[in-house]
């Protein structure tokens, strides 16, 4: 490939800039969905990588036409993959039937068929023999909106410029995760969780790694009852409690498929919990959870599954955790 690796800007978690500032962001809807840059080399080709760099051109059969879209203009693109619903919004769950097949292209065609995906563009990183990542917001996102991306599978969304408490509330009102908040002077920081950009949620929520699994009684006999997760900090996985609740019946069974082929003698959490009965696994599933609150000492409260999160690294599950964590 002649286009350069650039991996994707990440935003940090926050709320609303002061309303002073207000003019000088702009908002655009947080995404649901699979993130991935995309890279068109002027040939018709075209190859997505996903936020861990991984190659998932061929789980996405329908997004190939987007290679010709620019003709012989190569571009480094970024931007989210969602599956929508009924009402078109985005999906997490549609999505995962979709993802982890690019490494079964026929499969991956059939669920095209069955589930097609959208890709949301959001931000140009190269374009043209250029890099643009120096560039202002403002420069970058009007070359994007210049190149009129827009297809049967892709397309384009407008940026608000001021106005951000309308727009976080419009997401509320319309069932959507949340909104992206972007400093318009802001240049683009390839792999770097950057507070230009303030990734703000509707609902509270963590991704987490899981560690170990309390076995269920009863009817759950054979099958997780209990996850316990964990968030990296300070180079260590420090656990953050045990979630209970949240799945369904197919999503328990696939879960205890995984933490089978994951099985460990050691505890991967520093310090080790003390919990009665813990099964151990190797720390490389990343979940996202949905909780009350996070106490003092780091424990998540109430905290309930929310999806496995198969696009994500274990080291993405950070936090910010006080140094009495347990």
């Amino acid at each position: 490939m002649s286009l350069p690796l650039i991996p994707p800007m990440l935003a940090t978690p926050g709320t609303l800039p002061p309303a002073a500032q207000d003019a000088r962001w702009a908002y655009e809807t947080k995404q649901d969905g699979q993130r991935a840059v995309i890279y068109l080399e002027g040939d018709g080709s075209l190859l997505l990588r996903a936020r861990s760099g991984e190659d998932i051109t061929a789980a996405y059969p329908e997004l190939g036409p987007l290679g010709g879209a620019l003709g012989t203009t190569p571009a480094v693109l970024d931007g989210e993959i969602l599956a929508l619903d009924e009402e078109g919004r985005a999906d997490f769950q549609l999505l995962q039937s979709r993802m982890g097949l690019a490494h079964a292209p026929a499969r991956a065609a059939r669920m095209a068929a069955r589930t097609p995906v959208h890709l949301v563009l959001f931000d140009v990183m190269h374009l043209a023999g250029r890099s643009l990542v120096t560039l202002p917001y403002t420069r970058r996102r009007g070359r994007l909106e210049e190149l009129g991306l827009g297809g049967p599978y892709w397309s384009t969304p407008a940026a608000l410029v001021g106005h951000g408490a309308e727009a976080l509330r419009a997401t509320r009102e319309h069932g959507l995760e949340g909104l992206i908040c972007k400093r318009l002077d802001s240049v683009y920081e390839p792999g770097v969780r950057s507070r230009a950009w303030i990734k703000i949620r509707n609902m509270r929520s963590e991704d987490v790694i899981v560690g170990g699994w309390l076995p269920g009684k009863g009817r759950l006999t054979g099958l997780p009852g209990a996850l316990l997760v964990g968030q990296y900090a300070g180079g260590r996985l420090r656990y953050v409690g045990g979630v209970g609740t949240g799945w369904s019946e197919a999503e328990r069974t696939r879960l205890a498929e995984l933490l089978r082929a994951s099985a460990s003698d050691v505890c991967p959490f520093t310090p080790a919990p003390r919990v009665a009965g813990a099964h151990w696994v190797l720390p490389r599933l990343v979940g996202e959870v949905r909780y009350s609150v996070r106490t003092r000492s780091g424990m998540l409260r109430q905290p309930s599954w929310l999806r496995l999160r198969p696009d994500l690294t274990p080291e993405d599950a950070a936090a910010d955790l006080p140094d009495e964590s347990v």
